[in-house]
C-alpha cells in the first residue's frame, strides 16, 4: 500500500506557534524531511522512531537539490510510509511546495497541506504592529527579494511595490534591498517610508530594527544574509505599540 505525505508548516520557529494538527502529524510520522528553518525544537514533536532527514536549502551553503527532495518524497511514499515534509512559516509562501506536490501527483501518491503561521505575521506580531489599517494600509503584499540566482528578480511590478498605501513584506531580500530601494525611489516611494527589518523571527536570536527604506538600504549595502530576514515597509512599520 502506498504511503501518505503531509506537508506540515512549522511556523516561524517558535515551537509554541506550531498548530495542534501539525504536532499530531509529526508524532505519527515514520519519516520527516525537514528544512533548516524548520529544525530545532520543532523536531522534538516527532516520534522517537521517526527517521529524520535534513533537506534544507540555504543561500551560499551546501543544499539539497529540489529534484533530490522530490525523489525522497516519492521513494518513501511508494514504500508505504507516513511522511511529513516539514517546512518553515507557511509552506505555501515561497516554499517550492508546488514542485513537490507535482512530483507526488505524478507518482500517484496522496498528500495533504497543513497551514502554519506565516513568518510575516509573526514578525509583525513581534514588533507589536498590525499589517493593515483602515484608510492608510489597505493592502498587504508578499514579494521575494531574490530569484534562483540570488539576485533581484528581473520582472518587478514597481508601481505596486512603490504604492505608499500598501504594507509590503520582502522575503529573502537582505542582500538585494539596496537595489530594490533604488527602483522604489525612482518610482515615487518617499525615502522616509518606514521600514522594519526582522531577523531570525521566532528564534532566541530574534532581532528587530526600525528604520526608513533609504537608511536601511544604505546600512545593508554589502551585507551578508547570516539569518533568515524579512523586511517590511509601508505606513505601519513605524507604529508605536503600547507599552
Amino acid at each position: 500500500m502506498a504511503g501518505f505525505i503531509s506537508f506540515v508548516s512549522s511556523g516561524p520557529g517558535d515551537p509554541e506557534l506550531i498548530t495542534l494538527k501539525a504536532v499530531e502529524r509529526l508524532k505519527r510520522a515514520e519519516v520527516v524531511l525537514f528544512d533548516d528553518l524548520a529544525s530545532g525544537p520543532v523536531l522534538g514533536h516527532a516520534g522517537a522512531g521517526a527517521e529524520l532527514i535534513a533537506v534544507g536549502k540555504r543561500a551560499g551553503r551546501p543544499s539539497a537539490k529540489q529534484e533530490h527532495v522530490n525523489a525522497l518524497l516519492v521513494e518513501h511514499g511508494l514504500a508505504g510510509r507516513r511522511v511529513v515534509r516539514l517546512k518553515s512559516g507557511d509552506s505555501g509562501i515561497f516554499g517550492r511546495l508546488e514542485e513537490e506536490m507535482t512530483a507526488l501527483r505524478a507518482a500517484g501518491l496522496g498528500y495533504e497541506i497543513i497551514p502554519g503561521v506565516p513568518s510575516a505575521c509573526a514578525a509583525a506580531a513581534a514588533a507589536g504592529i498590525p499589517l493593515t489599517r483602515r484608510l492608510t494600509a489597505r493592502r498587504v503584499q508578499f514579494v521575494t527579494g531574490a530569484d534562483v540566482t540570488g539576485g533581484l528578480p528581473e520582472e518587478v511590478n514597481w508601481v505596486a511595490l512603490a504604492d505608499p498605501q500598501a504594507t509590503t513584506v520582502v522575503f529573502m531580500g537582505k542582500r538585494t534591498f539596496p537595489q530594490l530601494v533604488a527602483g522604489l525611489l525612482a518610482h515615487g516611494l518617499p525615502p522616509g517610508t518606514p521600514a522594519l527589518m526582522a531577523e531570525a523571527v521566532g528564534h532566541p536570536e530574534q532581532c528587530l530594527m526600525r528604520s526608513t527604506v533609504a537608511d536601511l538600504a544604505a546600512q545593508l549595502a554589502g551585507a551578508k544574509a547570516d539569518h533568515p530576514t524579512l523586511i517590511l515597509y509601508g505606513p505601519l512599520a513605524d507604529f508605536d505599540p503600547p507599552k
